[in-house]
């Protein structure tokens, strides 16, 4: 059976002067060829291009990356408010929403879930320590190993990710300082943290999306509940 082409959209950065690089961690694209999929790096361009590009694949794979403009939800920007990358948001949410539209499969991962939900027509805390009152750090110590485990989340039994991963409490890794506050239209929630803070989504009439806060990437190798995550990707996608 041939692999499904799988599309990662990428960020752009500027490691040497006057040169633009695209590109993402390895480990989300390790991931895809582990669970049977065959990567295609997406860079921001112009969009007929995307289009074009996204015709072609069996399935999207939303990253996790900086912070979304509130712009893009009709939000001020917080004081707190991380990086932000106009070009991938523009990337992403458009490839998103064609994703949501004609039912073509797509995981999200920690940036990845916010990009859902705003696409949904959600909104986020733009900063979980400044917005949101919780004794959980959301955001590990960039020093930590990737894999390392913070927090339990919590999994909704009758979800599609409690079908892939199992319900009730998976230990995970956690890496962001945003999250979703108002859940878009047609999303449901399919797991929190002990604190509230959403930490899985899925469309319930959608072939197959589903986002998780968490970096699964830096789990599945140790898990294999998680790495059931990415199976069950791969096979929506024809794999």
């Amino acid at each position: 059976m041939a692999r499904p082409l799988i599309g990662l959209t990428t960020t752009l950065r500027q490691d040497i002067p006057g040169i633009m690089l695209a590109g993402l961690r390895q480990t989300y694209i390790q991931a895809v060829v582990d669970a049977g999929g065959l990567p295609v790096l997406i860079p921001p361009g112009p969009q007929d291009v995307l289009y074009a590009t996204f015709a072609r694949l069996d399935g999207l794979l939303l990253p996790g990356g900086w912070d979304v403009a509130p712009a893009e939800y009709g939000e001020l920007p917080h004081p707190k408010l991380g990086k932000i990358e106009p070009e991938r948001d523009a990337l992403e949410l458009a490839l998103c929403r064609r994703a949501l539209a004609e039912g073509k499969p797509m995981l999200g991962i920690c940036r990845g879930i916010q990009v859902m939900n705003v696409a949904a027509g959600g909104t986020l805390y733009q900063d979980i320590p400044s917005q949101y009152a919780t004794t959980i750090c959301h955001a590990t110590d960039q020093n930590m190993p990737r894999g390392h485990i913070v927090h339990d989340v919590l999994v909704e039994p009758s979800s599609r990710l409690a079908a892939l991963v199992g319900d009730g409490a998976l230990p995970v890794n956690s890496w962001h300082h945003q999250a979703i506050k108002v859940l878009g239209q047609g999303l449901v929630i399919s797991a929190r943290a002990d604190d509230g803070i959403i930490e899985g989504v899925e469309a319930p009439e959608h072939p197959f999306a589903v986002a998780v806060q968490f970096h699964p990437e830096d789990l599945y190798e140790i898990d294999d509940r998680v790495r059931r995550l990415f199976a069950g990707f791969i096979a929506a996608c024809g794999g």
